[in-house]
């Protein structure tokens, strides 16, 4: 008897990068040689933002949440001893996509690699971060143009790269049911590929079809999720044989990567992460015809801090097990023909077809983006509400709070810490950088990228001549901003409250009550200092905070010290709210209440918020922040009730 032939396992996948080029280039080597078989490459937020380590704005960001690329100088040492031509590398980068696939290609050119070879991803998708990410630069426009740009070169140069990865990874992570989530990411596909059709010949437009690939959450409902992306498979199949006539099955496949849900780990218990990333992970892998071509997963303590290699490792070790020492590659379809399935795979559709034509009627994604946002801060904030009311239950977080510590998290290395010495170390190359390289040909690059991005010239050709030229991330961004302009997303968060009331009537009298002794409504502004663009906690706390009767100001993201100090001036702020996501609360929290104490300002309480070690929140409160809230803060009323006492002057009075 023959025996069947396994399926090949799907790329395995870290996202990594921190501190240094050199650090992560260590890292992912260290990864490769533990079996994984392709790169994700993360970013630091000056990086995603366009910005260089030494912007102003880059203070205590640099080295981060990712890897600071500021020049061709970083990207050689990133992929130092990495072969380019023989490596698989996903990009996750928007905003500055452009400018990040130029600076690959020209170190593939300098290890001598054939470039119309390689093979990767880079994401370019900059509808999500409006909606949910953050990292935008320019207004939507200019935006899809410079995606379709790469689209259009990677056609001709690099005709094995995946020139956008849509991204409703972080559609979920803001609160995006799956209907939400299945129509929002279609819709950004229709967009990009309806602009790209006038920049490709007609008979290579089916084939730029089957070049865009997307990147998925997968959460904890896993027959949900299993159902979900058996439905992107089918509704993509759909929209690429009605809406654009692809008649080729190869190119109307789903092609997608997956990291599972990072929202839904828990800073309690956190050693249950385990069990919920497999779960999650079986989501994406169980079901053959809809299978993730690349998987990486969280490591079990990102909800305390940056995970240590052999967290990572623990992941990898998961996704090994799944593929090679179970059966699951051996098998058919397991769902097919399943009337359950079946059942909700036509129900997500029926659901997301509707979330669709709303979404055409206005005229597409990027008209949209106003309604789509203002739909995930509601399907959030009932997300949260399910979870403060006990009607959604998370283990350890609502339920059975009793238990052992973990031993897993014991000691002072079970965390790994960013090395504070980073970001001296990046602004010293840096400025050697800028020193020794050629300024008559910075200049004549970067004076070609604004004649092109100011006519129809496609903004790769001379992007690539700026990174060989020693152009900085910073200065291609300038340019950028420069001509095309910059922008500032919705915040979501309307001015009128919502109907909700469960929880709300004794904190709206107590707002009612603190008001009438100020003698003016309770004015609370909720700011978001530095660059991190992870929003959909201070939008949750500004809703609620507005949802209870309180007077909100609340701008969106990016904010500089400066600007946080004169909005709470400007709007007669009586508490102030400050959250960070990206670590790099202590600089930027130290920042605001040194300014706010230079503006005569000092006696406005504030209070933090963010993903905050114990050590950390105790300076922080040293620095005379009123409250540090962290990701075990669920219960949003209780924060509202703090902000109503800190904002209440006869409870100073009583002190």
């Amino acid at each position: 008897m023959s025996q069947m032939q396994k399926d090949r396992p799907w790329l395995f996948r870290t996202y990594a990068g921190h501190s240094t080029a050199a650090a992560s280039n260590a890292l992912y080597r260290g990864n490769l040689a533990k079996g994984q078989t392709g790169l994700s490459v993360a970013f630091d937020l000056p990086t995603q933002t366009g910005y260089d380590s030494d912007h102003v704005l880059a203070k205590g960001e640099v080295g981060k949440v990712g890897v600071p690329v500021a020049h061709l100088g970083d990207m050689r040492m990133l992929f130092a001893d990495i072969p380019l031509d023989q490596m698989n590398t996903s990009m996750t980068i928007n905003a500055t996509a452009p400018w990040l696939l130029a600076l690959y290609i020209a170190v593939a050119e300098e290890q001598g690699a054939d470039v119309s070879a390689l093979q990767g991803t880079v994401q370019n998708d900059i509808i999500k971060e409006y909606l949910s990410r953050g990292t935008y630069i320019c207004p939507p426009e200019p935006s899809l143009r410079m995606i379709t740009d790469v689209a259009a070169y990677t056609r001709e140069h690099l005709p094995k790269w995946n020139p956008m990865n849509v991204c409703s990874y972080h559609l979920q992570e803001a609160g995006a049911t799956p209907e939400e989530e299945l129509a929002f990411a279609l819709a950004t596909a229709t967009a990009v590929l309806d602009d790209l059709r006038g920049k490709v010949p007609a008979e290579h437009f089916p084939e730029m079809v089957g070049r865009i690939s997307f990147f998925v959450n997968a959460g904890i409902r896993f027959v949900t999720e299993l159902c979900k992306m058996r439905a992107f498979v089918e509704l993509w199949d759909e929209i690429c044989a009605t809406r654009y006539g692809v008649e080729d099955a190869k190119y109307r496949r789903f092609r997608y990567g997956v990291q599972v849900n990072s929202l839904g780990l828990t800073e309690q218990q956190p050693e249950n992460n385990v069990y919920r990333i497999l779960l999650e992970t079986l989501a994406v892998t169980l079901s053959k015809n809809a299978r993730a071509r690349a998987v990486q997963l969280p490591a079990w303590n990102e909800a305390l801090g940056l995970p240590r290699p052999w967290d990572q490792q623990w992941s990898l070790r998961m996704q090994q097990i799944l593929a090679y020492e179970t059966d699951l590659l051996e098998f058919d379809d397991l769902f097919d023909g399943n009337p359950a399935i079946d059942r909700k795979v036509s129900a997500l559709k029926d659901g997301a077809r509707a979330e669709l034509a709303q979404i055409d009627g206005m005229g597409g994604a990027v008209k949209a983006i106003g309604y789509m946002k203002s739909r995930l801060v509601e399907s959030n904030a009932a997300r949260i509400a399910g979870i403060e009311s006990g009607s959604t239950i998370v283990v350890g977080v609502n339920k059975w709070q009793a238990g052992e510590s973990s031993p897993l998290t014991a000691g002072d290395d079970a965390i790994m810490v960013a090395d504070p010495e980073a970001e001296a170390d990046q602004l010293r190359r840096l400025a050697r950088w800028k020193a020794d390289r050629d300024p008559q040909q910075v200049r004549q690059a970067l004076a070609a990228l604004r004649m092109a991005a100011s006519s129809d010239t496609n903004i790769m050709i001379p992007s690539i001549a700026c990174a060989r030229a020693g152009v900085t991330t910073g200065e291609w961004a300038d340019v950028i901003r420069a001509v095309f302009g910059q922008y500032r997303a919705p915040t979501g968060v309307s001015a009128h409250p919502s109907n909700r009331t469960e929880g709300l009537d004794d904190l709206r009298e107590q707002v009612n009550q603190v008001s009438s002794a100020l003698g003016r409504r309770l004015k609370f502004m909720m700011g978001k200092p530095g660059l991190d663009g992870h929003s959909n906690g201070a939008e949750q706390i500004a809703a609620r905070a507005r949802d209870c009767g309180m007077d909100i100001a609340y701008e969106g993201i990016r904010l500089t010290a400066d600007e946080i100090i004169a909005s709470a001036r400007d709007t007669g702020a009586h508490v102030i709210g400050l959250s960070i996501l990206s670590g790099s609360h202590v600089p930027l929290v130290r920042d605001v209440m040194a300014k706010l104490q230079a503006a005569g300002l000092k006696d406005i309480p504030v209070v933090a918020g963010g993903i905050i070690p114990e050590e950390d929140a105790i300076a922080l409160r040293a620095m005379g922040v009123a409250k540090v809230y962290t990701p075990k803060d669920f219960e949003l009323n209780k924060i509202m009730a703090d902000i109503i006492t800190l904002a209440d002057p006869r409870a100073t009075a009583a002190e």
